[in-house]
């Protein structure tokens, strides 16, 4: 895919944007303590004297949140290292006890690595991930609850996170959005992380920069904690051309951390860019690093599942799908493994699209989500089969789906109890043709003159005085005919 170009005064300008996620990791407690990691729990009723910063409390790594790094680095296709180093990210902010974030830099847990993004064109492109690294969260201030006061939640604080920082690879907000996108699915897909950006699990901070198509790196601005995929993409596209704007305005990019502002779609500044330095980190003494054998990484690779890309190539090979659909089916589990069900023996293409219109459309109106389908995938793997055999025409079929949505009744039931069964009979079929064509002399003129649009008339006619029932494949060939090409 062409790189997206913006236009400025001063001709054309390409994005170049890097993304920093964090995923906290799907684990009961926390990463140095036991305390719970519940969402939406009261103020503070999830804190360890760890999480709080007490003195002479001793951090104590959590096990499971190294498998779940491991695991994670594995579906990133990246290189696991054996031995990495926990350090002190020293900065004072109100929501953070300890005065330190304790996380890795020098030696993190996973190094490099790559995932395939797919558009919407239906291409794809190969995305580099730098790192993967474990630390903890910091707590939350709360500046709505008093007018002259902020608070301070400690609950989120010590929750275990896995920062994965992309390679400065990508160069549109829908490249950004298909990254976000898929490492959302694919550690869904591993069970590391719930992916829930709405309640802050997964949280991304996006790094801008612009220059002239061919140029050196320009300088750039990172936005903090963008928490939907949407404000990401929106991010992206103002953050841009706010700096296209500054430089062709004669002035110089300072490189800074910005916020976005949900309600207006516009960044502003919140503060100077500190380098690594500027956080002192060094090692922390309390934590020994950790090291652990090849053996240990195999044994958590035999238990991958099927990863979304692999999953697409094969319903791409196996199911004969276009990208597109097979991008849209992987893109979240319980939907690929509810096609797979629905496909089984059944046309694949015509399921594809039954679930990814139909069924997808009406679980969007009624405000359900896949797993609460009133229709199971076999039930709609008997309607595309009865469909693929002519027992019902496509028009019918969506009436019998809408009312499948709301009983309990299978296609078959619903067909044979409404008498819908499709007219396969070519005489019958003819006669309704004949009624038809001697109806309408003066459209039948029309036609022969030239005006072919009209042959979707005769059709549509056809169809209705057979209550939609005739078989379309029939009806077009006996009216193509009788009518011939005049």
């Amino acid at each position: 895919m062409a790189h997206a170009l913006l236009k400025g005064d001063t001709g054309e300008w390409e994005m170049v944007i890097g993304l920093e996620i964090h995923a906290q990791v799907l684990t009961k407690s926390k990463l140095f303590s036991g305390a719970a990691t519940d969402f939406g729990a009261a103020p503070n009723a999830q804190v360890s004297p760890i999480d709080a910063g007490m003195p002479g409390m001793l951090p104590v790594i959590n096990k499971l949140c190294v498998e779940h790094a491991v695991r994670t680095g594995l579906g990133l296709n990246a290189a696991i290292n054996l031995y990495s180093v926990f350090e002190r990210k020293n900065y004072f902010y109100p929501d953070l006890p300890q005065g330190y974030q304790i996380s890795q830099y020098a030696h993190p847990i996973v190094g490099n690595g790559h995932i395939e993004i797919d558009l919407a064109d239906g291409s794809s492109k190969t995305v580099g991930i730098e790192r993967l690294h474990l630390e903890q969260d910091a707590g939350k201030s709360l500046h709505d609850q008093h007018p002259s006061k902020s608070y301070v939640d400690l609950n989120r604080a010590g929750n275990p996170l896995m920062e994965i920082v992309s390679k400065p690879d990508m160069n549109s907000a829908e490249e950004a959005a298909a990254y976000v996108t898929k490492i959302r699915a694919i550690v869904r897909y591993l069970g590391t992380c719930d992916g829930n950006m709405d309640e802050g699990s997964m949280r991304c901070d996006v790094n801008v920069s612009v220059r002239k198509p061919g140029d050196a790196l320009g300088t750039r601005c990172e936005i903090k904690n963008v928490n939907s995929i949407r404000f990401v993409q929106q991010a992206i596209e103002y953050e841009a051309r706010r700096q296209i704007e500054v430089i062709e305005g004669g002035a110089k990019i300072v490189q800074e951390t910005r916020l976005f502002d949900t309600k207006n779609g516009t960044t502003r500044t919140m503060r100077s860019k500190e380098d690594a330095h500027d956080y002192r980190y060094f090692p922390d003494p309390d934590l020994l690093p950790l090291k652990f054998e090849q053996e240990f990484v195999e044994s958590i690779k035999k238990t991958l599942p099927e990863l979304p890309d692999a999953k697409k190539h094969r319903f791409m090979k196996d199911y004969g799908l276009s990208a597109a659909d097979a991008s849209a089916l992987i893109s979240e589990k319980p939907r690929a493994d509810y096609f797979e069900r629905a496909a089984k023996g059944r046309d694949a293409k015509l399921t594809a699209n039954w679930v990814l219109s139909e069924l997808l459309g009406a679980l969007n109106k009624a405000e359900k989500e896949l797993e609460q389908s009133p229709v199971t995938a076999e039930q709609l793997g008997g309607l595309v089969a009865l469909i693929s055999d002519n027992t019902i025409s496509g028009r019918i079929a969506k009436e019998v789906f809408a009312e499948m949505f709301v009983t309990d009744k299978s296609a078959t039931e619903i067909v044979a109890a409404k008498g819908l069964k499709q007219v396969t009979d070519v005489g019958a079929i003819e006669k309704i043709v004949d009624d038809v064509l001697r109806a309408n002399p003066d459209k039948i003129a029309e036609y022969k003159s030239g005006k072919d649009k009209l042959f979707g008339f005769f059709v549509g006619q056809v169809l209705k005085q057979s209550g939609g029932k005739a078989n379309p494949a029939i009806v077009n060939d006996l009216l193509k005919a009788k009518l011939g090409k005049g």
